[in-house]
């Protein structure tokens, strides 16, 4: 049958490739943006923001805990825990995330915004860096952001800017702070913080 349709050429048009920018965030988006995680330690911010490229993988990774509650595994926690999560086919910020159940849960609950902090961490990186680090000043200044048992937090002086560093107390445990961004900052500048519930 294919024979008998004779063969035609089209001719080959050059069409250019236009992707659709992105409009930039402005620092106001920004700061609203991150708030729910700029008092993150470091190392789990980190991870957090590498994770937050990937939602599709966020919502897997959380119906993959929700199934591993329902099992017999519930014993697994912390490293237990991110020692089976690397073994499903998951970015491996995606993974270490697993050990910490509610930080996925906190990235699952708003889907959108979280799919709009991975595009704003990919086309916005050093922008997001700095609203981070805009805030927790703004936080240490309120009085809200302090070394506590938990964290430690420090200064770095580095070309005449200053970096607010959050560590770990303990580097081997992470606590995941909870925390309402209104409470910290006040209301925002402008538009929104993400409708995530804090408690």
């Amino acid at each position: 049958i294919a024979d008998s349709y004779p063969q035609q050429s089209f001719p080959q048009q050059n069409i250019p490739q236009q992707s659709v920018p992105q409009q930039a965030l402005t620092p106001d988006q920004l700061d609203n943006l991150v708030s729910p995680i700029a008092l993150y330690p470091d190392p789990l911010l980190g991870q957090l923001l590498a994770a937050s490229t990937y939602p599709l993988e966020l919502v897997e990774a959380q119906q993959w805990l929700e199934q591993t509650r329902l099992q017999q595994n519930r014993n697994l926690h912390g490293r237990t825990l991110e020692d089976a999560a690397r073994q499903q086919d998951w970015d491996p910020s995606v993974q270490v995330l697993a050990a910490f159940p509610d930080v996925v849960a906190l990235l699952n609950r708003d889907i959108r915004w979280t799919t709009d902090l991975g595009n704003a961490f990919l086309t916005q990186q050093a922008d997001v860096m700095n609203a981070i680090q805009a805030l927790r000043v703004r936080a240490q200044n309120n009085g809200r952001l302090a070394t506590t048992p938990q964290q430690v937090v420090t200064d770095d002086v580095q070309n005449g800017q200053t970096a607010v560093r959050i560590e770990p107390a303990n580097p081997q445990v992470v606590y995941p702070p909870v925390y309402d961004p209104a409470y910290v900052w006040g209301p925002p500048a402008s538009g929104y913080y993400p409708q995530v519930s804090y408690p």
